[in-house]
């Protein structure tokens, strides 16, 4: 979000999805849009890139989408247009695509869990980010930032952490990442 916030298109929207946690179907009416009659109960409805239209569309966990509809999103990012579910018609569109995956690109290449030219495509940039357990210095900046949101959400003043804990997270291996901690 970082990215999105400090660039040109900061005034614009921000539209966040975990590619992991829908089904395929789902995943591409949600992202395209749907057209009335294209199948039972569908409706007239822009996708999140026409919601984004503008701003940045974060993918996350890019490496979970289906094959299929990743050939499909390569095609909307090729030609700047979309078509929703149903539609015969294309509907342009201008949105920067932010992918993120939890595994090395080279692999879920190899593994057949990304396509190699949508890799080329949204490349552009690269940003290697290691694991919590490779960074521990960061561990006192995320509890900071952790405790400081959840202290505006649930209204209550928690200071810190004991010297006890910090000890603790210090030796832990972070299987979970960044995500373990924050939970």
């Amino acid at each position: 979000q970082s990215i999105h916030n400090l660039s040109p298109r900061k005034n614009q929207p921000f539209i966040a999805i975990n590619c992991a946690a829908l089904p395929e179907q789902l995943l591409e009416g949600l992202l395209f849009g749907t057209t009335k009659g294209a199948f039972t109960g569908a409706i007239d409805r822009p996708g999140l890139f026409e919601q984004a239209d503008g701003g940045t569309l974060l993918l996350d966990e890019l490496n979970s989408m289906n094959l299929n509809l990743q050939a499909k999103l390569l095609r909307v990012l090729q030609e700047n247009s979309l078509r929703r579910v149903g539609a015969v018609s294309e509907v342009p569109i201008n949105v920067r695509v932010i992918g993120t995956m939890n595994m090395e690109p080279a692999a879920a290449i190899q593994e057949k869990r990304l396509r190699e030219d949508l890799f080329y495509r949204l490349g552009v940039m690269t940003i290697h980010t290691p694991p919590l357990r490779e960074r521990k210095e960061d561990i006192a900046i995320c509890t900071a930032a952790f405790i400081a949101k959840y202290n505006r959400l649930l209204g209550i003043r928690v200071q810190g952490i004991a010297a006890e804990v910090r000890d603790v997270f210090r030796r832990y291996a972070w299987p979970g990442n960044v995500r373990e901690l924050q939970h």
